[in-house]
């Protein structure tokens, strides 16, 4: 949706005064899944794709928000007992909350929103959501909170108002984004390094299975309860490991009759993903996109028969991709559903995706969706 459309669609809403318009995109992450809530690195870049916001202030201590794609209408206060039972106007208040705890003073205001991130399918419409926000009441009341901290402010509103207890790539890609790089971000330091990424002769691409099995918070704070258990283990023999990023696999091994063996396999794929990603990223520079996929394969492995955060869907994409010597593909996102993502050479691309689209038709009866990605920049006003 474009900036005019939501504007106009802002002052059927709420009059004619001119709000002001911000946007935050979703993001991809090339390699480095489930590590940055285990202190480690991630490989994330901003996409096309993502949140418009139109908001202006009210003179009154109420949000009054419309959510464009769902036709659903939400107003709540800015007190902590003010909660709204709408879920996404809870990404609304949970960031208006989380600047407020933080000692800045937040105004009320009236606000539409769109996105064309696909909802469910691993390129974190909800962080795009929080950027937005928390971007935008940034600038416009004048708060000089530095982009590091709305990440952490778009991250807390997901631990404390959503539920889900979320590590910081999400928002961190969201807010720092660059188009044409991806960034490598150490979430333990917070130290962060921008590759330019531009494979000629290949191209990004998304399939989506249109599926979502139950991931819910449960499933993802399980597996992160398991890579905490298995750090604190590690750590009693080993003081200096505060994640597991910071361990070994030999570490890991000699606490392997310490702790269940699902903690085991758990922490084995983190420890083997973290460095997965420093492997890359030496790729990338190289310009040799064969190791990268080849990573891209071995972090699906680890994610579908270790981590155990696949489904059958996915599991299919990835076999389609690699009996089409596709170069890389995985599981992207947190998993149970959603997308793979695809490294393909231009020359194999369109048989490709039209195989996938008919081979999975012909078992799950309906075609995967296909997403060209293009690596863009982060929040900003418009």
């Amino acid at each position: 949706m474009t900036k005019e459309e939501v504007i106009k669609i802002f002052s059927e809403k709420f009059g004619n005064e001119a709000p002001e318009v911000y946007a935050s995109p979703g993001r991809i992450n090339l390699i480095g899944e489930h590590t940055d809530y285990n202190g480690s690195f991630v490989f994330p870049g901003a996409i096309d794709k993502g949140m418009i916001a139109a908001i202006r202030f009210n003179g009154t201590d109420k949000v009054r928000a419309y959510a464009i794609d769902l036709n659903e209408s939400a107003e709540f206060g800015l007190n902590e007992e003010n909660l709204p039972e709408e879920g996404w106007a809870k990404y609304l208040f949970g960031v208006c909350r989380e600047i407020i705890k933080r000692g800045g003073t937040v105004k009320g205001f009236d606000t539409v929103f769109s996105g064309d991130v696909p909802l469910g399918a691993g390129m974190s419409s909800s962080a795009a959501l929080e950027s937005t926000y928390a971007f935008a009441l940034n600038d416009m009341l004048d708060l000089g909170i530095d982009k590091f901290e709305l990440a952490r402010i778009g991250q807390s509103t997901e631990h404390n108002y959503v539920g889900v207890k979320c590590g910081i790539m999400d928002q961190f890609a969201s807010l720092f984004g660059k188009k044409g790089n991806l960034i490598r971000l150490d979430t333990k330091s917070m130290e962060y390094a921008y590759f330019p990424f531009n494979p000629e002769g290949y191209k990004l691409a998304l399939l989506d299975t249109v599926v979502k099995h139950e991931l819910a918070s449960s499933a993802y704070n399980k597996r992160r309860e398991s890579c905490e258990h298995a750090a604190k283990t590690i750590a009693k023999h080993h003081p200096e490991v505060e994640f597991l990023r910071d361990a070994t696999i030999e570490m890991l091994d000699e606490v392997k009759n310490e702790i269940p063996e699902e903690d085991y396999i758990r922490a084995k794929y983190v420890i083997e993903e973290t460095q997965r990603v420093l492997d890359v990223c030496d790729a990338l520079e190289e310009g040799d996109y064969e190791t990268v996929g080849r990573k891209m394969y071995e972090t699906h492995h680890g994610m579908s028969k270790l981590y155990e955060v696949s489904c059958e869907e996915l599991d299919f994409l990835n076999d389609v991709a690699r009996e089409h010597g596709v170069t890389g593909s995985r599981v992207m996102g947190g998993g149970f559903g959603g997308c793979t993502i695809n490294l393909v050479k231009d020359e194999l691309y369109d048989s490709f995706i039209n195989d996938a689209k008919a081979q999975f038709k012909a078992k799950y009866g309906h075609e995967p969706k296909v997403y060209d990605v293009v690596i863009s920049d982060g929040a900003r006003k418009l």
